[in-house]
Formats: C-alpha cells, structure tokens, sequence
C-alpha cells in the first residue's frame, strides 16, 4: 500500500495573526500538490487580499467566499469594494453566498416560537469543536462555491478558513454540493491552530 508524507503546521493559537503564514502555506500546498485552486473564507476583502499577495507569480486562482449581504446589517455587503475591485482586476472570483451550513436553519434555531438546534448546525458545530473553527469555514465555503458553480467538484482545492478574522485554518478537500454534503472529503490538514 502507498503513502504520502507531507507537512502539517500548527498554530500556537487561533486567529488573524496567522493568515500571512497561512496563505504561504496553502500557495505551498497547492504546488505541491499541483491544484489550482485556493478557495479562502474573507468577509471584508482584508484575508483574500493577503491571499492574492502571496500567490503574486504563480498560475494560482483564487476564490474569495464571502458572507452574505444582511450578515453585519440590513442590506448591507461587509466587503470592501475597493478590495473587491483589486481582487477581480487581478483575475480573482468573488462568491457571495448564505452560508451551508447554517441559513434557514439559524432562522429556526434562534426563533423563540420554534427554538432548538438543527441537524445542519450539529454538523457545523461538531467541525467546530473537534476540529477548528477555521475547519468548519473551510468546508462550508467549498460548498458554497460548488453551489455557485465557482470551483469544480470532481477536483481538489485547498480551502481555507479562519477563526472569526483571518486565516488559521488551510486545508485540501475534494468538494461537493451542499446537497451532497456527505460526498465531500477534507483529504489534508495543512494548517491549524493546536490550541482552540
């Protein structure tokens, strides 16, 4: 039987202070691994512009996944439209999407007529806390970028995420449709932080 050996870093801790070290490890995973694709969790543009940065001089793509419009506020978008002009002159993809693993759902959970948590919440909740907070956003913006035709579902990506801002999280997963959720593999754990 066959193997692979490759590396697996660890943050001493989650969160923003890790994305520069996080994108070099994910552009490294890729080229390593020859995809083509990085999908990154950025709510405000700020984590998809140190991606794009540090993929500068390579054949990489970059997909920039992104909460959707009402997440903060009414109506209202989070990402920077200066960063989100930088980003598409630069050849990146913008998806906005309701997140996979909670929309409706969260609706019904939070409601005090209906109240209780939902099956999709218990996935996202158990990626969470066995895992990594950045696990769990890494998976649910593959999802979101299948279902938005963004990224292929029979390639592998490196997809990444973090712990409420920037990037912590960078893993390589061979997608799926929300709906066929269960058809989804994270295949590597490239980075993540050790202690949550």
């Amino acid at each position: 039987m066959g193997y692979i050996t490759r590396k697996t870093y660890y943050f001493d801790e989650p969160g923003e202070a890790n994305t520069e070290d996080a994108a070099r490890f994910a552009v490294e995973r890729a080229q390593e691994a020859g995809i083509n694709t990085i999908v990154v969790a950025s709510s405000t543009g700020k984590t998809a512009l140190a991606f794009l940065r540090a993929m500068e001089g390579t054949d990489l793509r970059l997909v920039a996944v992104t909460h959707v419009v009402g997440f903060s506020a009414p109506g209202v978008w989070d990402f920077d439209p200066g960063a989100a002009a930088t980003l598409r002159a630069a050849g990146a993809e913008i998806v906005t999407g309701t997140h996979a693993l909670s929309g409706l759902e969260r609706a019904i959970s939070r409601s005090p007529k209906l109240g209780g948590s939902s099956r999709t919440e218990a996935i996202a909740e158990a990626l969470r806390r066995t895992v990594a907070v950045g696990l769990k956003v890494a998976v649910e913006c593959s999802l979101i970028a299948a279902d938005h035709g963004a990224i292929r579902v029979d390639e592998e990506i490196v997809a990444v995420g973090g712990t409420a801002t920037g990037a912590d999280t960078v893993c390589v997963i061979r997608p799926s449709h929300t709906a066929s959720y269960f058809d989804l593999q994270v295949r590597e754990i490239v980075a993540m932080p050790r202690n949550r």
